[in-house]
Protein backbone atom coordinates (compact mmCIF):
# COMPACT_ATOMS: atom_id res chain seq x y z
CA UNK A 1 0.00 0.00 0.00
CA UNK A 2 1.35 3.63 -1.02
CA UNK A 3 1.91 6.23 1.69
CA UNK A 4 -0.77 8.39 -0.19
CA UNK A 5 -3.20 5.43 0.47
CA UNK A 6 -2.61 5.37 4.06
CA UNK A 7 -3.53 9.47 4.76
CA UNK A 8 -6.53 11.47 4.90
CA UNK A 9 -7.99 13.07 1.78
CA UNK A 10 -9.94 16.51 2.35
CA UNK A 11 -11.75 18.70 -0.84
CA UNK A 12 -8.88 21.40 -1.95
CA UNK A 13 -9.94 25.31 -1.75
CA UNK A 14 -8.78 25.61 -5.66
CA UNK A 15 -11.07 23.87 -8.31
CA UNK A 16 -9.78 20.64 -9.47
CA UNK A 17 -8.70 20.92 -13.00
CA UNK A 18 -6.20 24.12 -11.65
CA UNK A 19 -2.87 22.16 -11.06
CA UNK A 20 -3.82 19.61 -13.89
CA UNK A 21 -3.83 22.92 -16.18
CA UNK A 22 -1.20 24.50 -14.60
CA UNK A 23 1.14 21.44 -14.76
CA UNK A 24 0.07 20.61 -18.72
CA UNK A 25 1.58 24.73 -19.47
CA UNK A 26 4.65 24.81 -17.03
CA UNK A 27 5.67 21.42 -18.97
CA UNK A 28 4.97 23.31 -22.73
CA UNK A 29 6.59 26.33 -21.24
CA UNK A 30 9.89 24.46 -19.80
CA UNK A 31 9.95 22.79 -23.35
CA UNK A 32 10.59 26.04 -24.95
CA UNK A 33 12.37 27.50 -22.02
CA UNK A 34 15.05 24.46 -22.52
CA UNK A 35 15.11 24.64 -26.13
CA UNK A 36 16.02 28.29 -25.64
CA UNK A 37 18.85 27.23 -22.75
CA UNK A 38 20.26 24.97 -25.08
CA UNK A 39 20.51 26.32 -28.70
CA UNK A 40 20.28 30.53 -28.05
CA UNK A 41 22.04 30.48 -24.80
CA UNK A 42 23.80 26.94 -25.70
CA UNK A 43 24.82 26.37 -21.50
CA UNK A 44 27.36 23.32 -21.27
CA UNK A 45 27.76 22.63 -24.66
CA UNK A 46 27.42 24.56 -27.62
CA UNK A 47 25.49 24.07 -31.17
CA UNK A 48 28.22 23.28 -34.04
CA UNK A 49 25.59 22.83 -36.54
CA UNK A 50 23.22 26.17 -37.28
CA UNK A 51 20.55 24.08 -39.15
CA UNK A 52 19.56 22.51 -36.03
CA UNK A 53 17.99 25.30 -34.06
CA UNK A 54 14.33 25.19 -35.80
CA UNK A 55 11.73 24.08 -32.36
CA UNK A 56 9.46 23.15 -34.61
CA UNK A 57 10.03 19.25 -34.83
CA UNK A 58 10.01 19.54 -30.98
CA UNK A 59 6.46 20.75 -30.94
CA UNK A 60 5.02 16.69 -30.95
CA UNK A 61 7.14 16.15 -28.32
CA UNK A 62 6.70 18.52 -26.28
CA UNK A 63 3.03 18.01 -26.07
CA UNK A 64 3.46 14.38 -25.86
CA UNK A 65 5.84 15.24 -22.59
CA UNK A 66 3.02 17.09 -21.15
CA UNK A 67 0.47 14.85 -21.48
CA UNK A 68 2.63 12.25 -19.90
CA UNK A 69 3.56 14.59 -17.00
CA UNK A 70 -0.68 14.86 -16.57
CA UNK A 71 -0.75 10.78 -16.44
CA UNK A 72 2.16 10.34 -14.30
CA UNK A 73 1.45 12.72 -11.63
CA UNK A 74 -2.60 11.56 -11.62
CA UNK A 75 -1.00 8.01 -11.33
CA UNK A 76 1.33 8.74 -8.77
CA UNK A 77 -1.17 10.75 -6.86
CA UNK A 78 -0.42 13.91 -6.70
CA UNK A 79 -3.22 15.73 -7.31
CA UNK A 80 -5.09 13.90 -4.08
CA UNK A 81 -5.17 16.79 -1.54
CA UNK A 82 -3.69 14.95 1.47
CA UNK A 83 -3.74 16.20 4.93
CA UNK A 84 0.01 15.85 6.20
CA UNK A 85 1.69 14.87 3.16
CA UNK A 86 5.44 16.34 3.10
CA UNK A 87 6.22 18.84 0.84
CA UNK A 88 9.34 16.57 -0.11
CA UNK A 89 7.22 14.08 -0.87
CA UNK A 90 5.70 15.88 -3.43
CA UNK A 91 9.05 16.94 -4.92
CA UNK A 92 9.63 13.00 -4.82
CA UNK A 93 6.42 12.20 -7.09
CA UNK A 94 7.32 15.11 -9.34
CA UNK A 95 10.73 13.75 -9.90
CA UNK A 96 9.54 10.03 -10.33
CA UNK A 97 6.58 11.35 -12.71
CA UNK A 98 9.03 12.93 -14.81
CA UNK A 99 12.01 10.43 -14.83
CA UNK A 100 9.21 7.93 -16.45
CA UNK A 101 8.03 10.88 -19.06
CA UNK A 102 11.79 11.96 -20.22
CA UNK A 103 12.62 7.86 -20.69
CA UNK A 104 9.22 7.53 -22.99
CA UNK A 105 10.08 10.92 -24.99
CA UNK A 106 13.52 9.67 -25.37
CA UNK A 107 12.20 6.66 -26.51
CA UNK A 108 10.40 8.47 -29.24
CA UNK A 109 13.46 9.48 -30.27
CA UNK A 110 14.92 6.36 -31.22
CA UNK A 111 11.61 5.11 -32.67
CA UNK A 112 10.65 7.95 -34.75
CA UNK A 113 14.19 9.39 -35.94
CA UNK A 114 13.34 13.36 -35.72
CA UNK A 115 15.77 15.55 -37.97
CA UNK A 116 16.46 17.26 -34.90
CA UNK A 117 17.26 15.59 -31.61
CA UNK A 118 19.14 16.53 -28.24
CA UNK A 119 19.22 14.47 -25.17
CA UNK A 120 21.18 17.69 -23.04
CA UNK A 121 18.08 19.38 -24.21
CA UNK A 122 15.85 16.68 -22.10
CA UNK A 123 17.74 16.99 -19.13
CA UNK A 124 16.85 20.82 -19.20
CA UNK A 125 13.76 19.98 -19.25
CA UNK A 126 13.46 17.34 -16.54
CA UNK A 127 15.17 19.57 -14.14
CA UNK A 128 13.15 22.61 -15.24
CA UNK A 129 9.68 20.48 -14.40
CA UNK A 130 10.94 19.31 -10.99
CA UNK A 131 11.91 23.33 -10.15
CA UNK A 132 9.12 24.70 -11.64
CA UNK A 133 6.66 21.86 -10.18
CA UNK A 134 8.26 22.16 -6.54
CA UNK A 135 7.91 25.86 -6.73
CA UNK A 136 4.16 25.64 -7.38
CA UNK A 137 3.64 23.20 -4.94
CA UNK A 138 5.56 25.14 -2.33
CA UNK A 139 3.75 28.65 -3.05
CA UNK A 140 0.28 26.57 -2.84
CA UNK A 141 1.39 25.77 0.67
CA UNK A 142 2.11 29.03 1.62
CA UNK A 143 -0.88 30.31 0.22
CA UNK A 144 -3.06 27.74 2.40
CA UNK A 145 -1.14 28.30 5.49
CA UNK A 146 -2.08 32.76 5.19
CA UNK A 147 -6.00 31.45 4.14
CA UNK A 148 -6.06 28.74 6.95
CA UNK A 149 -4.49 31.76 9.16
CA UNK A 150 -7.68 34.29 7.94
CA UNK A 151 -10.15 31.31 8.87
CA UNK A 152 -10.52 30.01 5.50
CA UNK A 153 -10.42 26.79 4.11
CA UNK A 154 -10.13 25.24 7.67
CA UNK A 155 -12.05 21.92 8.90
CA UNK A 156 -13.95 22.23 12.40
CA UNK A 157 -13.00 19.22 14.49
CA UNK A 158 -14.73 17.98 17.26
CA UNK A 159 -12.81 15.27 19.48
CA UNK A 160 -14.48 12.54 21.17
CA UNK A 161 -12.76 11.41 23.94
CA UNK A 162 -9.55 13.14 25.61
CA UNK A 163 -8.02 10.64 26.97
CA UNK A 164 -4.36 10.23 25.88
CA UNK A 165 -4.71 9.74 22.50
CA UNK A 166 -7.29 12.19 22.24
CA UNK A 167 -4.46 14.59 23.80
CA UNK A 168 -2.39 13.41 21.10
CA UNK A 169 -4.74 14.53 18.14
CA UNK A 170 -4.69 17.28 20.03
CA UNK A 171 -1.48 18.15 20.31
CA UNK A 172 -0.70 17.81 16.66
CA UNK A 173 -3.67 20.10 15.59
CA UNK A 174 -2.22 22.73 17.78
CA UNK A 175 1.42 22.10 16.71
CA UNK A 176 0.82 21.88 13.00
CA UNK A 177 -1.74 24.97 12.43
CA UNK A 178 -1.04 24.46 8.85
CA UNK A 179 -3.04 21.62 8.50
CA UNK A 180 -6.29 23.16 8.51
CA UNK A 181 -7.94 21.89 11.52
CA UNK A 182 -9.33 23.74 14.08
CA UNK A 183 -10.60 22.43 17.27
CA UNK A 184 -13.40 23.70 18.47
CA UNK A 185 -13.82 21.43 21.67
CA UNK A 186 -14.46 18.20 23.08
CA UNK A 187 -16.46 15.66 24.29
CA UNK A 188 -15.58 12.90 27.40
CA UNK A 189 -17.73 10.56 29.48
CA UNK A 190 -15.78 11.00 32.33
CA UNK A 191 -17.37 13.38 34.06
CA UNK A 192 -13.81 15.45 35.79
CA UNK A 193 -12.25 15.56 32.25
CA UNK A 194 -15.60 16.40 30.32
CA UNK A 195 -16.33 19.33 32.14
CA UNK A 196 -13.13 20.94 32.49
CA UNK A 197 -11.69 22.59 29.51
CA UNK A 198 -8.60 21.71 28.03
CA UNK A 199 -6.09 25.18 27.62
CA UNK A 200 -8.48 26.83 24.98
CA UNK A 201 -10.42 23.84 23.89
CA UNK A 202 -13.49 24.10 25.33
CA UNK A 203 -15.20 21.25 26.80
CA UNK A 204 -18.51 19.95 25.89
CA UNK A 205 -19.79 17.16 28.34
CA UNK A 206 -20.58 13.75 27.47
CA UNK A 207 -20.79 11.83 24.01
CA UNK A 208 -24.49 11.90 24.83
CA UNK A 209 -24.17 15.51 23.47
CA UNK A 210 -22.88 14.49 20.11
CA UNK A 211 -25.95 15.69 17.69
CA UNK A 212 -26.67 18.57 19.29
CA UNK A 213 -22.64 19.67 19.73
CA UNK A 214 -22.05 18.77 16.20
CA UNK A 215 -25.24 20.91 15.18
CA UNK A 216 -24.54 24.13 17.56
CA UNK A 217 -20.82 24.03 16.67
CA UNK A 218 -20.51 23.29 12.97
CA UNK A 219 -18.44 20.93 12.90
CA UNK A 220 -17.19 19.44 9.73
CA UNK A 221 -14.95 16.37 11.23
CA UNK A 222 -15.52 14.34 14.27
CA UNK A 223 -12.67 12.53 15.71
CA UNK A 224 -13.02 9.31 17.74
CA UNK A 225 -10.32 8.15 19.95
CA UNK A 226 -12.09 5.62 21.79
CA UNK A 227 -10.04 2.34 22.53
CA UNK A 228 -11.73 -0.69 20.41
CA UNK A 229 -12.59 -2.32 23.43
CA UNK A 230 -15.91 0.14 23.17
CA UNK A 231 -16.93 -0.76 19.73
CA UNK A 232 -20.48 -0.41 20.23
CA UNK A 233 -20.27 2.84 21.38
CA UNK A 234 -18.00 3.40 18.52
CA UNK A 235 -21.03 2.09 16.11
CA UNK A 236 -23.56 4.44 17.87
CA UNK A 237 -21.26 7.48 17.30
CA UNK A 238 -20.20 6.75 13.72
CA UNK A 239 -24.02 6.91 12.91
CA UNK A 240 -24.99 9.99 14.05
CA UNK A 241 -22.12 11.22 12.60
CA UNK A 242 -23.32 9.70 8.91
CA UNK A 243 -26.95 10.87 10.09
CA UNK A 244 -25.75 14.72 10.31
CA UNK A 245 -23.51 14.94 7.25
CA UNK A 246 -20.61 15.17 9.46
CA UNK A 247 -17.50 13.72 8.28
CA UNK A 248 -15.96 11.27 11.07
CA UNK A 249 -12.57 9.65 11.61
CA UNK A 250 -11.50 7.22 13.90
CA UNK A 251 -7.83 6.67 15.74
CA UNK A 252 -6.49 3.50 15.58
CA UNK A 253 -5.56 1.32 19.20
CA UNK A 254 -2.29 1.76 17.33
CA UNK A 255 -1.84 5.62 18.37
CA UNK A 256 -1.35 4.94 21.95
CA UNK A 257 2.11 4.98 20.74
CA UNK A 258 4.38 7.27 18.41
CA UNK A 259 3.57 6.37 14.82
CA UNK A 260 7.24 6.91 14.38
CA UNK A 261 8.10 4.00 16.53
CA UNK A 262 5.94 1.66 14.12
CA UNK A 263 7.69 0.02 11.19
CA UNK A 264 5.60 -1.64 9.07
CA UNK A 265 7.02 -5.51 6.96
CA UNK A 266 5.46 -7.26 4.73
CA UNK A 267 5.55 -11.15 4.67
CA UNK A 268 3.74 -12.56 1.19
CA UNK A 269 0.91 -9.65 1.77
CA UNK A 270 0.69 -10.10 5.28
CA UNK A 271 1.34 -6.48 7.59
CA UNK A 272 3.33 -6.87 10.42
CA UNK A 273 4.03 -4.21 12.73
CA UNK A 274 7.37 -3.86 14.86
CA UNK A 275 8.02 -1.09 17.59
CA UNK A 276 11.19 0.47 17.92
CA UNK A 277 11.99 1.81 21.78
CA UNK A 278 10.77 4.75 23.15
CA UNK A 279 13.97 6.91 23.01
CA UNK A 280 13.16 10.73 21.63
CA UNK A 281 17.24 11.72 21.12
CA UNK A 282 19.16 8.55 19.91
CA UNK A 283 23.03 9.18 20.17
CA UNK A 284 23.47 10.64 16.51
CA UNK A 285 20.44 12.73 17.25
CA UNK A 286 21.83 14.24 20.19
CA UNK A 287 24.93 14.67 18.61
CA UNK A 288 23.29 16.66 15.63
CA UNK A 289 21.54 19.15 17.84
CA UNK A 290 24.48 19.63 20.11
CA UNK A 291 26.97 20.22 16.92
CA UNK A 292 24.17 22.85 15.64
CA UNK A 293 23.80 24.61 18.91
CA UNK A 294 27.68 25.00 19.85
CA UNK A 295 28.05 25.96 15.87
CA UNK A 296 25.43 28.68 16.12
CA UNK A 297 26.68 29.64 19.78
CA UNK A 298 29.80 30.07 18.68
CA UNK A 299 29.47 31.79 15.08
CA UNK A 300 27.54 34.24 16.98
CA UNK A 301 29.82 34.93 19.76
CA UNK A 302 30.58 38.48 18.87
CA UNK A 303 27.31 39.62 18.22
CA UNK A 304 25.92 38.84 20.97
CA UNK A 305 28.90 39.15 23.93
CA UNK A 306 28.91 42.49 22.51
CA UNK A 307 24.75 43.08 22.88
CA UNK A 308 25.46 41.60 26.43
CA UNK A 309 28.12 43.79 27.61
CA UNK A 310 25.70 46.85 26.92
CA UNK A 311 22.74 45.15 28.41
CA UNK A 312 25.07 44.67 31.24
CA UNK A 313 25.97 48.12 31.65
CA UNK A 314 22.33 49.67 31.37
CA UNK A 315 21.15 47.64 34.34
CA UNK A 316 24.01 48.60 36.16
CA UNK A 317 23.32 52.16 35.69
CA UNK A 318 20.18 52.07 36.47
CA UNK A 319 19.95 51.30 40.15
CA UNK A 320 21.59 48.18 42.90
CA UNK A 321 20.80 45.19 42.51
CA UNK A 322 23.04 42.01 40.33
CA UNK A 323 23.46 42.34 36.87
CA UNK A 324 22.84 38.25 36.34
CA UNK A 325 19.75 36.23 37.93
CA UNK A 326 20.25 32.63 38.68
CA UNK A 327 17.42 30.57 39.36
CA UNK A 328 17.25 26.63 40.25
CA UNK A 329 15.55 25.05 37.25
CA UNK A 330 14.50 21.33 35.67
CA UNK A 331 16.34 20.08 32.75
CA UNK A 332 16.37 16.88 30.93
CA UNK A 333 14.83 13.72 32.94
CA UNK A 334 14.33 16.04 36.46
CA UNK A 335 17.82 17.01 36.65
CA UNK A 336 18.27 20.45 38.85
CA UNK A 337 20.83 23.25 37.18
CA UNK A 338 21.21 27.30 37.78
CA UNK A 339 19.87 28.96 34.98
CA UNK A 340 21.05 32.27 34.14
CA UNK A 341 19.18 35.34 32.94
CA UNK A 342 19.29 39.37 32.84
CA UNK A 343 17.72 40.54 36.14
CA UNK A 344 14.47 42.15 35.11
CA UNK A 345 12.81 42.80 38.59
CA UNK A 346 13.30 44.42 41.72
CA UNK A 347 15.65 42.53 44.37
CA UNK A 348 13.88 40.29 46.40
CA UNK A 349 11.29 39.81 43.71
CA UNK A 350 11.50 35.80 44.11
CA UNK A 351 10.26 36.41 47.74
CA UNK A 352 7.06 37.43 46.55
CA UNK A 353 6.17 35.13 43.67
CA UNK A 354 3.95 32.88 45.88
CA UNK A 355 1.73 36.26 46.71
CA UNK A 356 1.80 37.39 43.12
CA UNK A 357 0.86 34.26 41.64
CA UNK A 358 -2.21 33.86 44.62
CA UNK A 359 -3.43 37.61 43.76
CA UNK A 360 -3.16 37.20 39.79
CA UNK A 361 -5.09 34.13 39.72
CA UNK A 362 -2.60 32.58 37.57
CA UNK A 363 -2.06 29.00 36.75
CA UNK A 364 0.87 28.64 39.27
CA UNK A 365 2.55 25.71 36.63
CA UNK A 366 3.18 28.45 34.17
CA UNK A 367 2.35 31.91 35.39
CA UNK A 368 3.11 35.03 33.39
CA UNK A 369 2.19 37.77 34.91
CA UNK A 370 1.02 40.81 33.05
CA UNK A 371 2.04 44.16 34.25
CA UNK A 372 4.02 42.79 37.14
CA UNK A 373 5.13 46.00 39.26
CA UNK A 374 8.19 43.76 40.15
CA UNK A 375 9.25 44.62 36.75
CA UNK A 376 12.23 47.39 36.77
CA UNK A 377 11.68 49.69 33.61
CA UNK A 378 14.62 48.39 31.63
CA UNK A 379 13.34 44.61 32.49
CA UNK A 380 10.62 45.37 30.92
CA UNK A 381 12.07 46.65 27.92
CA UNK A 382 14.22 43.32 28.39
CA UNK A 383 11.09 41.25 28.79
CA UNK A 384 9.29 42.19 25.85
CA UNK A 385 12.40 41.59 23.58
CA UNK A 386 13.51 38.63 25.22
CA UNK A 387 16.78 40.21 26.20
CA UNK A 388 16.71 39.08 28.96
CA UNK A 389 17.18 35.53 28.34
CA UNK A 390 20.81 35.99 26.43
CA UNK A 391 22.66 34.62 29.28
CA UNK A 392 21.03 31.16 28.39
CA UNK A 393 23.81 31.00 25.63
CA UNK A 394 26.10 30.18 28.40
CA UNK A 395 23.71 27.30 29.98
CA UNK A 396 23.77 26.42 26.39
CA UNK A 397 27.57 26.00 26.18
CA UNK A 398 27.39 24.37 29.08
CA UNK A 399 24.82 21.56 27.74
CA UNK A 400 22.39 22.25 30.17
CA UNK A 401 20.31 23.69 27.93
CA UNK A 402 19.82 23.70 23.89
CA UNK A 403 18.81 26.43 21.59
CA UNK A 404 15.18 24.56 20.94
CA UNK A 405 13.32 22.68 23.37
CA UNK A 406 10.90 22.64 26.27
CA UNK A 407 11.24 25.53 28.71
CA UNK A 408 12.81 24.75 31.59
CA UNK A 409 10.52 24.75 34.82
CA UNK A 410 11.22 25.63 38.28
CA UNK A 411 11.31 22.61 41.10
CA UNK A 412 8.14 24.16 42.47
CA UNK A 413 6.12 24.18 39.09
CA UNK A 414 7.08 20.77 38.46
CA UNK A 415 5.55 19.44 41.70
CA UNK A 416 2.25 20.52 40.40
CA UNK A 417 2.59 18.56 36.89
CA UNK A 418 0.39 15.94 36.13
CA UNK A 419 1.86 12.46 35.05
CA UNK A 420 1.26 13.20 31.66
CA UNK A 421 2.94 16.36 31.58
CA UNK A 422 6.21 15.77 33.00
CA UNK A 423 6.95 14.06 29.37
CA UNK A 424 8.05 17.52 28.41
CA UNK A 425 11.17 16.63 30.60
CA UNK A 426 12.47 13.85 28.54
CA UNK A 427 14.75 16.05 26.91
CA UNK A 428 17.52 19.13 27.17
CA UNK A 429 15.19 22.36 27.94
CA UNK A 430 15.83 25.27 25.35
CA UNK A 431 15.73 28.84 24.69
CA UNK A 432 13.17 28.66 22.47
CA UNK A 433 10.50 26.66 21.44
CA UNK A 434 6.89 25.50 19.91
CA UNK A 435 5.15 27.11 21.92
CA UNK A 436 6.91 30.44 21.82
CA UNK A 437 6.37 30.94 18.20
CA UNK A 438 2.72 30.38 18.82
CA UNK A 439 2.12 33.13 21.12
CA UNK A 440 4.66 32.68 23.98
CA UNK A 441 2.88 34.02 27.47
CA UNK A 442 -0.72 33.50 25.47
CA UNK A 443 -0.98 29.78 25.37
CA UNK A 444 -2.11 28.31 28.26
CA UNK A 445 -0.10 25.47 30.07
CA UNK A 446 -1.81 22.10 29.00
CA UNK A 447 -1.34 23.37 25.10
CA UNK A 448 2.18 24.41 25.59
CA UNK A 449 2.25 20.82 27.09
CA UNK A 450 1.18 19.69 24.16
CA UNK A 451 3.35 21.45 21.90
CA UNK A 452 6.33 20.30 23.71
CA UNK A 453 5.55 16.94 23.67
CA UNK A 454 4.92 16.75 19.89
CA UNK A 455 8.18 18.51 19.71
CA UNK A 456 9.79 15.63 21.64
CA UNK A 457 8.35 13.07 19.77
CA UNK A 458 8.72 14.60 16.06
CA UNK A 459 12.05 16.36 16.52
CA UNK A 460 14.11 17.11 13.50
CA UNK A 461 16.82 19.51 12.61
CA UNK A 462 14.33 21.12 10.17
CA UNK A 463 11.92 21.51 12.98
CA UNK A 464 14.83 23.04 14.98
CA UNK A 465 15.59 25.39 11.85
CA UNK A 466 11.97 26.37 11.51
CA UNK A 467 11.24 27.64 14.85
CA UNK A 468 14.45 29.44 15.26
CA UNK A 469 13.72 31.37 11.87
CA UNK A 470 9.85 32.20 13.79
CA UNK A 471 11.38 32.78 16.51
CA UNK A 472 13.15 35.92 14.93
CA UNK A 473 10.16 37.90 13.75
CA UNK A 474 7.99 37.16 17.39
CA UNK A 475 11.08 38.50 19.30
CA UNK A 476 11.31 41.56 16.86
CA UNK A 477 7.49 42.14 17.11
CA UNK A 478 7.44 41.29 20.85
CA UNK A 479 4.23 39.06 20.24
CA UNK A 480 2.89 37.86 23.40
CA UNK A 481 5.65 38.76 25.67
CA UNK A 482 5.42 40.30 28.88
Amino acid sequence: MSTNQTLTEHPTLEPRWLFPVIDIVLALFVFALAYLLRYELQIIRPVLDPSQRDFAPYIPFAFVYAVLIWLNYQRNGLYRNIVGRAWMEEVYLIGSSVAVAIVIVLAMFFIFQPLVTSRLMLIYVAALTIIFGSTTRLVRRWILAYLRSKGIGIQRVLIVGMGEVGQAVLGVMIARPELGYRPVGFLDDTPEIGEVNFGRVEALGNTNRLKQVINSKQVDTVIITFRWKHYDRIQQLTDICRATGTDVRIVPDIMQLNMRQVQVENLDGIPLLGFSPDDPFRGTDRLLKRTMDMALVIVAFPLWATICAVIALMIKLEGDGPIIFQQERVGENGRKFQMLKFRSMIPGAEKMQAQMVAESGQDPRHPKIEDDPRITRMGRFLRRTSLDELPNLFNVLQGQMSLVGPRPPTPNEVKLYEPWQTRRLQIIPGMTGLWQVSGRSNVPFDEMCLMDIYYIENWSINMDVRILMMTIPRVLLRSGAY
